[in-house]
């Protein structure tokens, strides 16, 4: 579990195949700030752009860690399969802070960046969403983006999706991968699990759930 809280920002610096044909999925090397790693230990999971991975090889003093990533989930993500900046975020403990709110990791779509541009002090984020998630989303919502846990501030529904506009603050620019956004560039999406749950205990016809 997570929070779309950012803890760092990486860089995927090595992309290695982990097999011969489109069925094999990849390795990728990341590289974390010094310290980062000091408390990781193989086998622990970490959030890469909002998707949950699990640390398979970490060096540690080299500030480096590897991942296994399926075609699969290569397939369902983006921004995972070519070098440059990552958001990254260790697992929850039981102690922590829950400062944004319950991520799961697990990418439920794939936007697509329709405006990002300084509003004032801020910034406007404004993504279009695939039409299977938009029944997820409300005014005033949380979604993960990229894995960075934000508030909607505006639903529009259109026939191909809808379209979400969020503020971010300088804040979470400057501290997260998110300043490399541009106009067409793909995003990770979580939605809300607790949307999701309202979403199914409402969709089963209580006659056959007893």
């Amino acid at each position: 579990m997570f929070t779309g809280i950012i803890t760092a920002v990486g860089r995927i610096a090595e992309i290695s195949d982990l097999g011969a044909s489109s069925e094999h999925g990849k390795q990728l090397l990341i590289e974390a700030p010094a310290g980062y790693l000091d408390d990781v230990g193989l086998g622990d999971s970490i959030a890469i752009n909002g998707a949950c991975m699990t640390a398979v090889t970490i060096d540690a003093p080299a500030g480096r860690f590897a991942i296994d990533i399926s075609a699969e989930s290569l397939a369902r993500t983006s921004g995972l399969d070519r070098s440059g900046p990552v958001n990254l975020e260790k697992a929850l403990r039981a102690n922590d802070r829950l400062g944004g709110h319950i991520v799961s990791g697990h990418v439920d779509g794939v936007g697509t960046v329709l405006r990002f541009e300084p509003v004032g002090e801020s910034w406007l984020l404004r993504i279009l969403v695939p039409a299977a998630l938009a029944r997820y989303l409300a005014y005033k919502g949380s979604i993960t983006v990229n894995g960075v846990s934000l508030t909607v501030n505006e639903v529009e529904d259109a026939e191909q999706g809808c379209a979400i506009s969020i503020n971010l603050i300088p804040h979470t620019v400057q501290n997260t991968a998110l300043h490399a956004l541009a106009q067409g560039t793909q995003v990770n999406l979580e939605i809300d699990m607790i949307a999701r749950y309202v979403e199914r205990m409402l969709s089963v016809d209580p006659a056959i759930s007893k």
